[in-house]
């Protein structure tokens, strides 16, 4: 039982103490019998609030930026009318800074066995699972000078998954890999691709692809189109150690690398590719594997949607021995990690040629923009300083590029917002040249 803020004005005003008793108290604090005789109606008349049921319904899964509806049914089944302030407890990052209040909070007016929905608007900024806490009721008497309070648990999960920011790169994508699949006018050829049909030879294509017994047959020269081999299988690796925790701009490494992973994974499946994930710093995070096309790109989301940066040094042995493990034909193998020299030339590369000696390997690196600014930045001697250190963390990433190259690494280091087309295009080049 609480005292109201109205209550305590009118005792005020009456400059008279009110008096208060509760089961559990010892006694009686003072004597305003009017005042207190109200109060004790009051309390009599709010409805029973651990008596009330309470389910929710609404959305389970949300990407990060939209927003989720979760309604919440309270039913009063007691004989008085329910008059009541509710308040849904989420964790912070439900909301947007300094909205938490406003949609939180909510006043219900129910009458004796009705039940009314109150729905809570959540907007996470952050990835993962958001589970609800408790719902705070506060029961009011008519005239609003008592209250009831009493909390309920009423659980749900609402799961928000990566925003997948790279989707509006994908049309442009599709419309390059129809024109390798042969598709539209556009031809290519490659070594290790499949032959798909003939046709009359135009002025400008490569001469080694003329049909010379087709050509025989007819009045006509003929040449071979080709279309990039199908059903390749395609194992995106996410390190998920300590490197993958450093931010770029607003958000971990982590997340531009699993944006740029998601873009690939949907270029590949309409493709034709399958797609497998791994997620691994000392252990296995995540594994995704066996789906169809079309639902390949829903379980990776939902695997991705609960990854966190671990702060431990990935185990390069490791990983390269499930990725063996995980891709035991020859792949193409997508190592979405960092381009640091110490864990590179530490970890990786003497582990490195166990990938390469079977699979065609493709690393992919977030650069940092700060790192790109300060190497732009001119006009006073600071600047000068800063942009001469950014050069050098550069020149040292084009060294360990260059390194990796060296053992028949194709490497994309590029911009966290140009990380995934950069990607896509550098899988459809290997896709052009049959390198899959």
């Amino acid at each position: 039982m609480a005292l109201t803020g109205r209550a305590a004005l009118l005792a005020a005003l009456g400059s008279l103490p009110v008096g208060i008793w509760e089961p559990g108290w010892t006694g009686i604090l003072a004597v305003n019998a009017p005042l207190a005789l109200a109060c004790a109606c009051d309390y009599a008349l709010a409805a029973p609030v651990r008596r009330l049921r309470l389910t929710r319904s609404g959305d389970t899964s949300v990407r990060l930026g939209d927003t989720a509806d979760v309604t919440l049914t309270v039913a009063n089944p007691s004989r008085r009318p329910l008059r009541a302030r509710l308040r849904d407890a989420w964790p912070p990052s439900s909301w947007q800074p300094g909205t938490e209040q406003a949609a939180s909070r909510h006043h219900v007016t129910i009458p004796p066995g009705e039940r009314r929905r109150v729905t809570t608007r959540l907007r996470p900024t952050r990835r993962g699972d958001r589970r609800a806490d408790r719902v705070t009721v506060r029961s009011y008497g008519p005239l609003g000078l008592i209250s009831r309070q009493g909390s309920h648990e009423v659980p749900w999960t609402v799961r928000v998954l990566p925003p997948f920011t790279s989707r509006k790169h994908l049309p442009s994508k599709l419309a390059r890999l129809r024109e390798l699949d042969g598709r539209t006018s556009v031809l290519t050829r490659g070594e290790g691709t499949e032959f798909d049909s003939l046709r009359e030879y135009v002025p400008g294509d490569d001469t080694r692809s003329i049909d010379w017994r087709a050509t025989a047959r007819q009045s006509t020269v003929a040449v071979r189109t080709w279309r990039p081999e199908r059903d390749r299988h395609i194992l995106l690796v996410l390190d998920t150690g300590r490197t993958s925790a450093g931010r770029v701009g607003d958000a971990p490494r982590l997340d531009a690398s699993m944006d740029a992973a998601l873009l690939l994974a949907a270029l590949a499946s309409r493709a034709g590719d399958r797609v497998d994930l791994l997620a691994y710093d000392r252990r296995v995070r995540a594994l995704v594997q066996g789906r169809t096309a079309g639902d390949v790109l829903p379980s990776l989301v939902n695997a991705m949607a609960t990854l966190e940066p671990e702060l431990v040094e990935t185990d390069a042995r490791g990983l390269t021995a499930m990725a063996v493990r995980t891709a035991p034909r020859r792949s193409l193998i997508v190592l979405l990690t960092a381009l640091d020299a110490a864990p590179v030339e530490e970890g990786l590369l003497p582990v490195l040629t166990q990938l390469t000696q079977r699979h065609t390997v493709l690393l992919a690196s977030v650069a940092d923009p700060h790192v790109d600014r300060m190497a732009k930045a001119r006009g006073n001697t600071e600047a000068v300083y800063e942009a001469a250190a950014a050069a050098q963390a550069q020149a040292e990433r084009h060294r360990i590029a260059e390194q990796l190259r060296r053992h028949g690494v194709t490497v994309v280091d590029a911009l966290p917002d140009d990380l995934a087309p950069a990607l896509s295009d550098a899988y459809l080049a290997l896709k052009a040249a049959g390198r899959l």
